[in-house]
């Protein structure tokens, strides 16, 4: 081989790793997961202040929100990286196949938590900071610390780390919560469980392997099933009161709030009604693909709802 191969060699080597460690970088983030929070914060903005916020405070708060949100998960993904090997959703996270080191990760993680608190306490208020820095150390101390291992609720509870994003948006605009954004919050809140057990049920065998006390693990499935119903269920009357307690939110908003929410239980019935029939392969496989409609619907129906006020506020 010549110098001049060896050269471009060497530099193609080097630009291949410079890429790899920039997606390894990228994806330890958890960008699927950070897109839904960020809709969740900057959508009530625009509710809070009746469509007049202006695109650069929604820019500082969606900027802080995934910096804090990002530091969450990189900790998240430092802590469980033992499991993460185990099973087949995160085995090739970056920790796990050795693209970056956990010391990188902790110093990086560091970094954009401290410069994301920053960010929303000088550029949007304090009060946005501080909740969201409450939902960062929920979020690694309580639920991935202590809760995921330790109980069937983890996801349940845990949950509250995820439903913070609208009281940051809302105060980020407001300076303070007020009964829309505890509304906003709930509905977050009831909506994790049926949206993460959905994904749990078709993961049952990596979560039994990594010994993750999920639901479906615990108490099984029958009981998962009634349990994604009832809040399923209670997602409509929470989204009705949203409604009632906004001016800027109308008769559109309520239609396709309940459209969806009914929807939602729909499925959510539908699958128990396939739990309690007799075990076939026939079945399983039905199961199987309920279970994965109902998690691909909740996550439109949560990017559906918030734009549909945001939709509501501005354009009718």
């Amino acid at each position: 081989m010549s110098t001049f191969d060896s050269v471009i060699s060497s530099k193609l080597f080097s630009l291949t790793t410079i890429q790899k460690k920039s997606k390894a970088i990228y994806e330890i983030g958890k960008p699927k997961v950070l897109s839904l929070l960020l809709v969740t914060t900057a959508c009530p903005m625009i509710l809070a202040s009746s469509g007049k916020v202006s695109f650069l405070s929604i820019l500082n708060a969606i900027i802080g929100g995934a910096l804090v949100s990002s530091s969450a998960s990189i900790i998240n993904c430092i802590w469980d990286v033992d499991i993460d090997r185990i099973m087949s959703r995160t085995k090739n996270r970056p920790l796990v196949t050795g693209e970056l080191s956990t010391t990188f990760a902790a110093v990086y993680s560091l970094i954009l938590g401290f410069f994301g608190i920053i960010w929303l306490a000088l550029m949007l208020n304090p009060f946005s900071a501080f909740l969201a820095l409450s939902g960062h150390l929920f979020y690694v101390f309580v639920y991935t610390m202590w809760l995921k291992r330790s109980t069937p609720q983890n996801i349940v509870i845990g949950g509250a780390a995820g439903a913070i994003p609208p009281l940051v948006g809302w105060a980020a605009v407001t300076g303070k919560l007020e009964l829309q954004a505890i509304l906003m919050f709930l509905l977050v809140f009831l909506w994790t469980p049926p949206h993460f057990w959905a994904l749990a049920l078709n993961k049952n065998e990596d979560y039994k392997a990594a010994g993750i006390p999920m639901m479906p693990v615990v108490a099984g499935e029958r009981y998962t099933h009634i349990q994604m119903l009832y809040y399923s269920i209670a997602l409509l009357p929470v989204s009705i009161l949203l409604v009632l307690s906004d001016s800027n939110l109308g008769i559109f908003s309520l239609v396709v709030f309940l459209l969806m929410g009914l929807f939602f239980c729909w499925q959510n019935y539908t699958l128990l009604q396939l739990g309690r029939k007799l075990p076939s392969s026939e079945n399983e496989e039905a199961k199987t693909k309920i279970a994965w409609q109902i998690f691909g619907f909740s996550i439109f129906y949560l990017f559906a709802f918030f734009f549909c006020m945001v939709i509501d506020t501005i354009f009718i």
